[in-house]
């Protein structure tokens, strides 16, 4: 329901993104809980950019926030949306590594503006004064409350415990840095359409237009500063794309010639897809089991001027498939997602433990079910983007056991990592040949 709110307002965009962080607790991914959102507030595009600002901010921050709220309240805030409401001005005004000149908002109008958002809400109203008394608490005892908060690993980290727990087994050296990162925000990084143009040019073309930006991929450019879509130069007319430079290392492992038979397996939005085809005239079978994403790589592939045969399909069976075996197979399996978590950061947060072996035991199957349809001396590239062994090296080893294929050199496990040479998600890359005979 709409809250009879100013939409300008910052009240507004907080009772928006309340409501996101709410069902993202109850279990719905942050960007279809936004667009349920941005469609019930019928929001204009300046309040979905302040209430997506607010969501992404509180959910690398929740665990931080849920631990003052537990210090600040004497019971759990409810409803789900009075809770979400307050962890959101929390994530506002608590950050320990915000400068001054960083904060999005004046600490006393988030308060002010929180309280506002409370009373408009038949729900909240009657925890108006509550709020109140709740965000002006934490600014006189700001310091205390945040040390005592972070005594708790899950508040200084802002992850789960048991994410906390595997990262570091996984990564005892480096799993500090692991989780800092996550809790950056992404940066947009484009990917140079070789066929229209290269990454000199485009670099000229940015300059040009006054757009700091650096190369870090053989066909990678990093912007300084994110801007829209609509923005970016040649966007609209497929000079770029916007691709992870770790995701853009897929295409080259691949090693695709013109007229070869090529499957990507799970290619939704297609990313993927259309940089195969930037690099090789390939006959090129784009699988997903979702039926209305696959609109998403049509526009993709428009927009690019490259075409590829859609095809809807379960990856781990063979109804969909005609007999005919593949040259090349990209097999980016489903897994928990925890190398892109800067750019999915409720992931965290819908995650379970649990889920770990169960999406390996499906990529398992999925990697089984596809090596049946590569030709002999083909090649398959097994991507994940998982931090976690189980699903990545893991797999990989058990696979080729498996299936005596002969694994080949690649990248393996990619780190996230965000410095000036290298600004990359975590992936994991394993390239198999399948023998002769």
């Amino acid at each position: 329901m709409k809250p009879p709110l100013k939409t300008d307002s910052l009240a507004f965009s907080l009772h928006g993104a309340a409501q996101a962080v709410a069902w993202v607790r109850g279990g719905t991914a942050l960007p279809q809980a936004l667009a349920q959102v941005f469609a019930q507030y019928e929001a204009l595009p300046q309040a979905r950019g302040a209430m997506q600002d607010i969501g992404y901010r509180t959910m690398r921050q929740l665990g931080r926030a849920e631990a003052l709220l537990t210090l600040l309240a004497k019971k759990a805030p409810e409803p789900a949306k009075l809770h979400g409401l307050l962890c959101c001005a929390l994530a506002l005004i608590s950050n320990p590594d915000q400068t001054p000149a960083g904060t999005p908002y004046n600490a006393f109008t988030v308060v002010d503006q929180a309280v506002t958002a409370a009373q408009a809400d038949p729900d909240m109203a009657h925890a108006k004064g509550m709020v109140n008394a709740v965000l002006r608490r934490f600014l006189r005892e700001r310091d205390a409350l945040l040390q005592e908060a972070m005594k708790d690993p899950v508040a200084l980290w802002n992850y789960p415990a048991w994410w906390i727990s595997a990262t570091q087994a996984a990564y005892p050296h480096d799993w500090q840095a692991i989780l800092q990162v996550g809790n950056t925000a992404p940066p947009l990084t484009l990917r140079v359409n070789r066929r229209k143009t290269n990454v000199a040019d485009y670099l000229r073309t940015l300059a040009d237009q006054a757009i700091a930006a650096t190369q870090i991929g053989p066909d990678a450019v990093r912007l300084q500063q994110p801007v829209p879509v609509t923005q970016i130069p040649g966007f609209g007319d497929g000079l770029v794309s916007v691709q992870d430079a770790a995701a853009q290392m897929a295409a080259a492992l691949l090693d695709v010639d013109d007229g070869m038979r090529v499957l990507d397996a799970c290619a939704a939005p297609g990313g993927k897809t259309g940089h195969i085809l930037e690099r090789a005239r390939a006959d090129l079978v784009a699988l997903d089991s979702d039926a209305k994403r696959l609109p998403r790589i049509a526009e993709n592939l428009q927009r690019l001027q490259l075409a590829a045969n859609l095809q809807v399909g379960d990856a781990a069976a063979a109804d969909w498939w005609d007999g005919r075996l593949f040259d090349r197979i990209l097999a980016d399996v489903p897994c928990t997602a925890s190398g892109i978590v800067r750019r999915h950061p409720d992931i965290r947060w819908l995650r379970r433990k649990a889920d770990t072996a169960q999406l390996a035991t499906l990529s398992a199957q999925i990697l089984d079910n596809l090596w049946r349809m590569l030709r002999p001396d083909g090649k398959l590239l097994f991507v994940t983007c998982s931090l976690w062994p189980l699903e990545s090296e893991a797999q990989a080893a058990a696979f080729a056991m498996r299936n005596q294929a002969i694994r080949l050199a690649a990248t393996g496990q990619l780190l996230p990592t965000a410095n000036l040479e290298q600004d990359h998600d975590g992936l994991f890359y394993a390239l198999f040949q399948k023998p002769t005979a």
